[in-house]
């Protein structure tokens, strides 16, 4: 007998013996016993660092598997294909499913396990500066930094001294003209709304903070932003970064160079 057909006859089962009233919570009860427990496929120094400090938040258990990133390349292992095409992380498997890109992490596991807490419901004020956040943090605060990061490298590149000149002058051009700019709108932009509200969605913390939790920390990290030039962003890192589940995640994780 195939294992799904197995489990429903069996819920059926404990469906007709429960007494009436109590039959949602022993069903509740069985379901999270029979599931098979989450992994976390987690790259060092990575995003997926912030899947583990929700999943300690959520109180859900999970196991982690390890991968390391290339000495020279800074890149996943191939291994990691194997698990999901793009051979990215985070990538978490919860049984059959196989879920990857942090916002969509975020927002599964809060909706299934974080009781409405963590993932506000839709006809409450705080949906929308959820979504918001949540999408904000990849689609408009990061591309500007990973392109300080690429501009970077490139500053940094050993080339032929007669080239250094040419890719410097490109690098200078693009930073100064394009990404330092849009790093300073957006700095001051997060500052601003840090100054006015406590989390990102209001007075609670919700999983829109743990998804901006990744850019905010790396440029904390980095010194981009210090307890003077953003300190209302400053003080939010330092406080989420004091929260026991940050702790206990980073404690699992391993080598995580963005913790202040």
């Amino acid at each position: 007998m195939e294992k799904s057909l197995w489990l429903r006859i069996l819920l059926q089962q404990l469906t007709v013996n429960c007494k009436p009233g109590y039959s949602g919570v022993k069903l509740l009860t069985i379901q999270h016993t029979v599931k098979t427990m989450l992994t976390v496929h987690h790259l060092n120094n990575s995003r997926s660092q912030r899947i583990l400090w929700l999943l300690e938040e959520l109180g859900v258990e999970y196991k982690i598997k390890f991968y390391a990133r290339d000495a020279k390349t800074q890149l996943a292992p191939d291994e990691l294909k194997k698990i999901h095409p793009l051979g990215k992380s985070p990538v978490v498997t919860d049984g059959s499913e196989v879920l990857a890109e942090s916002g969509a992490i975020i927002d599964y596991l809060g909706y299934k396990y974080g009781y409405g807490e963590w993932v506000p419901r839709r006809n409450s004020k705080k949906y929308k500066p959820y979504m918001y956040w949540l999408h904000y943090a990849e689609g408009s605060l990061m591309p500007p930094l990973l392109l300080k990061l690429v501009f970077d490298k490139v500053k940094s590149a050993k080339v032929p001294f007669f080239i250094k000149p040419v890719t410097h002058g490109i690098a200078n051009k693009v930073m100064d003209s394009f990404v330092t700019p849009n790093i300073k709108n957006h700095f001051a932009f997060v500052e601003q709304h840090l100054s006015e509200n406590t989390y990102f969605a209001g007075d609670e913390i919700t999983g829109a903070d743990i998804q901006m939790s990744f850019p905010l920390e790396a440029s904390v990290a980095k010194g981009a932003i210090t307890a003077v030039s953003h300190p209302h962003i400053y003080q939010y890192v330092d406080d989420f970064q004091a929260r026991e589940a940050y702790k206990a995640a980073l404690a699992k994780g391993g080598e995580y160079d963005y913790s202040i």
